[in-house]
């Protein structure tokens, strides 16, 4: 005698489900074929610059040595604004994660992520007419006491308009992005883990040492490395702070500094046409491959932390 067994029900799909799904995968096309249109688009703009004889190219020496200085300036900047801002949001992030009082936590995380929503032409403004005169007496101690360091060697600026100035804006423009990041990881380190470390007798630093700190090791990470994605592409703030000259410089203090390839398309592009024009898209080439870059390694570290679980 055999036993029929029904087959299992058949699951249902809803039309809302189907449009749903059909509208996030040609979303996630979409952006695929705007970046690649965006890139297409650079790189012919960028191929008579490319191709072209050096003694034309924009400053007469060729399209690397005309790139170079700015891309040195836009690697310096942001690296400075990261090591800057870094320690910064990690203290901000456990303050508001760990050590303040519920409603303290929810207003200072509002206040934090306020600062996104400030133009940056308005950063721009506070770093040259308050910040950069206020740099001016701690580059002078500390040309004097460090200038055996090369990064703080040199003719001290009088105006403040340097490297360091325009770093420290970009730190703070980047401190929401990297706030919001990092806050959000340390708040799914798993309650087990950090209840685990307490009943074992250990402190509150030492219970963040052993438990908070390891869990959001590739948070830190994928927020600096988004900020820095933000920083290598700010254009208003560093244009009006900083005081470029096109100098191939690691001086921090004075005013020999290397421009940014975002400032210096912001300031010239208005006025360019012809071979400076596909100079200055060339140059953008170089920052949106480096920004995609950046921003890709970041993604890379962030779905790495999504298979960890509270069990490992």
């Amino acid at each position: 005698m055999t036993i029929e067994t029904a087959p299992p029900p058949r699951a249902v799909t809803r039309a809302g489900d189907r449009i749903f799904a059909g509208l996030s995968t040609a979303s996630g096309w979409l952006i695929l074929l705007i970046l690649a249109g965006v890139a297409g688009f650079l790189i012919w703009q960028a191929i008579p610059a490319i191709v072209a004889d050096p003694a034309q190219v924009r400053g007469g020496r060729g399209l690397a040595a005309y790139i170079a200085p700015l891309l040195l300036g836009t690697v310096l900047s942001a690296f400075l604004a990261i090591i800057i801002a870094t320690p910064l949001a990690l203290g901000i992030s456990l303050f508001i994660s760990h050590y303040a009082p519920r409603r303290l936590a929810v207003a200072l995380g509002y206040l934090v992520d306020l600062l996104a929503a400030v133009p940056s032409v308005v950063y721009g403004l506070w770093g040259i007419l308050v910040l950069a005169p206020a740099t001016v007496p701690v580059a002078t101690w500390m040309g004097q006491w460090l200038g055996w360091v090369p990064f703080f060697s040199g003719q001290i600026s009088p105006t403040g308009r340097t490297m360091l100035t325009a770093g420290i804006v970009l730190a703070v423009m980047i401190l929401p992005i990297m706030t919001a990041t990092i806050r959000e990881i340390f708040l799914q380190t798993p309650r087990l883990h950090e209840e685990a470390a307490l009943a074992l007798g250990a402190t509150r630093w030492e219970m963040i040492k052993m438990a908070v700190l390891p869990f959001g090791r590739s948070g830190i990470v994928s927020g600096a490395m988004l900020g820095l994605g933000r920083a290598l592409g700010e254009t208003m703030a560093v244009a009006l702070v900083l005081s470029a000259s096109g100098a191939v410089s690691i001086e921090l203090l004075t005013s020999a500094n290397p421009g940014t390839i975002a400032a210096d398309i912001a300031l010239n592009f208005p006025e360019s046409s012809g071979l400076a024009v596909n100079t200055l898209i060339a140059s953008g080439l170089v920052l949106f491959a480096l920004t995609l870059a950046v921003n890709m390694l970041a993604r890379y570290i962030v779905s790495r932390r999504s298979e960890f679980s509270g069990a490992n």
